[in-house]
């Protein structure tokens, strides 16, 4: 027959054996991120980056230069997540100080009276504190003494919770590098988008001029019959359709100019620039590096890093909840029902206790977050690897279009310098009855047209060099 000690005994091993099971853990689908990139760009081995060179030498342009270093202290957006930074922060020091000892300072006052027909009131009643002296009725109590609560960090539960929200933090830190580097870009499109709609204006009010001039000579060709009036609706037309395109030009000046507040951070008001240098401004060389320096150089690509290291520090921490948990209190102090008494010895209290837990029955909701943690892990590393595709696809369409733009744009400065002389001829014929209207209207249109794509490509031309510099990564150092 059993005895109570060998009950004893049954009932430790049915706890230890449960407490086996508890801290078996499911299996995980680990995968590991591939960080493989092409050799080079184009066959070219140069390590010279652009991305290296200060957004300050970058970009010549002074007045470009002060938007940006406005918008760097002003923009909202920016300082939005400068306090996200600090906030990441914060959490690091919480999560730090989980696993150091919890020391307090406690102290309090109370007043008890127990009924008579109760045990303590009847002990209370009976029990003397010293011969001739009695409890008082009601009983005061007072304290006051330290306690302190730890729990010990013997699976690395609480440091890998703190490693993660620290990669959480520099992953944060590389997220505002980003948005720098977008935010530099951004501002320097839409400026060169002014300087380029600026340059559109004149054009198109230069043509004014011209269109009225001819609207004037077809005039008097009409005067002298040697027109109809259809000639000269026409030429007002299009005089009347090329003044329309410059209130088109004039809205998308002050849009633009208020974009460009905006990303500044202040209400709109004109923006200085010197437009007149547009179509000289000369692309320099931009030297691309190797592909393997993009995962240094691209503050997105060594987010999502951080982001992966956090998510794979989530896992360990989930896996963590299915061990034991050690917990250690304890506490020492004066207790007393007279404030006198509470420096006497014989008032001093104090306690320790020690805790272990584990789960053993329904673990449904750990194996849960234990499977999630797996899954943000797994979906960390293909972001990784999308943020590294992205950045060698972005790469390789910048610097093509900054070699077909070039092109592009010394094509279309022959075919404007063709369609000009053009004008002048098309006049001439006109004038010597060997040319219809027709044929300079088409020609004027044609001109016009031709020297509006010319600035469109000398605007793609520039987008193209601030796009290849934020692609390599620059801007943000």
């Amino acid at each position: 027959m059993l005895k109570r000690r060998d009950y004893l005994y049954l009932a430790l091993v049915f706890i230890f054996f449960n407490l086996l099971l508890g801290c078996k853990t499911p299996s995980n689908a680990v995968k590991t991120e591939n960080k493989t990139v092409p050799g080079s760009y184009a066959d070219s081995q140069d390590t010279t980056n652009s991305a290296k060179v200060n957004w300050r030498n970058y970009f010549s342009d002074e007045n470009l230069i002060a938007l940006i270093d406005t918008a760097l202290k002003n923009n909202q957006e920016l300082n939005i997540t400068l306090q996200e930074i600090q906030i990441g922060k914060n959490e690091v020091r919480a999560r730090k100080g989980e696993y150091l000892p919890f020391l307090g300072l406690k102290g309090g006052a109370g007043i008890e009276k127990d009924g008579k027909y109760t045990r303590h009131g009847a002990v209370g009643e009976n029990l003397e504190i010293k011969p001739g002296t009695a409890f008082p009725e009601p009983l005061p109590d007072y304290m006051f003494g330290l306690y302190a609560s730890w729990e010990l960090d013997v699976w690395k539960k609480l440091r890998n919770s703190k490693k993660s929200a620290l990669a959480r933090y520099l992953s944060s830190i590389e997220g505002k590098n980003f948005m720098v580097t977008n935010l530099i870009a951004e501002i320097a499109s839409s400026y060169y988008e002014l300087m380029a709609l600026d340059n559109l204006l004149g054009i198109v009010q230069r043509n004014i001029d011209v269109q009225a001039n001819a609207l004037q000579t077809i005039k008097q060709e009409k005067e002298a019959a040697k027109v109809s009036q259809l000639a000269v609706n026409r030429f007002e037309a299009q005089l009347l359709n090329t003044k329309n395109l410059q209130y088109d030009v004039l809205q998308k000046i002050v849009e633009t100019e208020n974009e460009l507040n905006f990303l500044v951070g202040r209400f709109p008001q004109t923006i200085k620039r010197n437009s007149i240098v547009f179509s000289t401004i000369q692309v320099d060389s931009v030297y691309s590096g190797l592909p393997s320096q993009l995962l240094e150089n691209r503050p997105d690509i060594r987010q999502a890093e951080y982001e992966l290291a956090a998510t794979k520090l989530d896992v360990k921490v989930a896996r963590a909840n299915f061990y034991p948990s050690f917990r250690v209190d304890a506490g020492v102090g004066f207790q007393a029902f007279n404030p006198s008494f509470l420096v006497d010895p014989e008032s001093m209290l104090y306690s320790l206790a020690g805790d272990l837990m584990a789960p053993l029955i329904n673990r449904n909701a750990i194996k849960a977050a234990y499977n999630t943690a797996n899954s943000k892990q797994i979906q960390a590393v293909y972001n990784y690897e999308q943020k590294i595709l992205n950045a060698y696809v972005e790469v390789v369409n910048q610097l093509s279009k900054i070699n077909n733009y070039e092109k592009s744009y010394n094509t279309k400065s022959k075919e404007v310098e063709i369609l000009t002389q053009s004008i002048t001829i098309s006049n001439n014929l006109f004038k010597s009855a060997r040319a219809d209207y027709m044929e300079v209207l088409l020609t004027q249109r044609e001109a016009l047209e031709s020297k509006m794509e010319l600035i469109e490509v000398k605007m793609k031309q520039m987008n193209a060099k601030v796009n290849v510099y934020r692609a390599l990564g620059g801007g943000w150092n």
